[in-house]
């Protein structure tokens, strides 16, 4: 699989070129990058010229309409629409977000579409997420215990105990802050990277989880969690509003705090 890298417009043959219906007014043009892994001749960018007035407000619905009734072979994914399952992520305007949730009113000129950057590309606006899946699954996000459960309730947390994870439960694993961080594009093998280690950071203070000293064992590595130099790219691309960054900062703090 070819991989992705921004800025790309120099290696990039320009493509096919989709006009507008006749008598449409309110045009906007999206350029879109296509590769398909069985065409030698690509990557290329393609030009689709869409009548905004049988059109969503969304780029998302740009996407949708290019791909309904102007050119099938177009691929991305796509599902709820409510910027909630994060299956829509991509580069909009130079920007990490999620296509359903991203105006096209708001940008101005021709609405630039690439998928995430850095990543390996499976066809179109497709990104490969094994890896980043794989890295999510290696801080085991789940509830570790040793001691049985209460007989006759739940494990019992106080509101402000639960006030600690609600935001970093809010990740819907997009990956636009991952491969937001010039750190996980150059070290993604090694690098957990944001999204990962806002999640290993969700469990760290979940005051249920009896894994705290195996946790933060299995992080304490020069890659895992000391590449993070702190750019704060994360931050500025999640579009949920989260702070992995702000995260990441505290388990390199509980870490501090062990040694002493």
């Amino acid at each position: 699989m070819a991989q992705f890298r921004l800025p790309p417009n120099s290696r990039i043959k320009q493509g096919r070129t989709h006009q507008a219906p006749a008598g449409a007014t309110n045009v906007r043009r999206f350029v879109v990058y296509r590769y398909d892994p069985h065409d030698g001749s690509n990557p290329t960018l393609d030009a689709y010229d869409v009548d905004l007035d049988s059109c969503g407000p969304m780029v998302l619905d740009a996407l949708i309409k290019i791909k309904n009734e102007i050119d099938a072979t177009l691929t991305f994914r796509r599902s709820c629409r409510e910027g909630i399952c994060g299956s829509c992520a991509m580069n909009i305007d130079g920007v990490n977000t999620l296509a359903c949730i991203q105006a096209i009113e708001d940008i101005k000129g021709e609405i630039k579409i690439y998928p995430l950057p850095h990543m390996a590309i499976v066809k179109d606006l497709v990104p490969d997420l094994t890896n980043f899946y794989a890295q999510y699954a290696s801080i085991k996000p789940w509830l570790q215990t040793r001691t049985p459960a209460p007989p006759d309730s739940e494990r019992l947390q106080s509101k402000e105990e639960q006030e600690l994870i609600d935001t970093p439960s809010a990740c819907i694993l997009c990956a636009c802050c991952s491969t937001s961080c010039p750190s996980y594009w150059w070290n993604s093998d090694r690098y957990l990277g944001p999204a990962a280690l806002l999640a290993a950071y969700r469990w760290l203070v979940d005051t249920r989880d009896e894994a705290t000293g195996e946790r933060l064992d299995q992080l304490e590595d020069p890659f895992r969690l000391y590449r993070c130099h702190t750019i704060m790219n994360c931050t500025n691309a999640c579009p949920k509003d989260l702070n992995p960054a702000r995260a990441i900062g505290e388990i390199k703090q509980m870490l501090a705090l062990r040694r002493l």
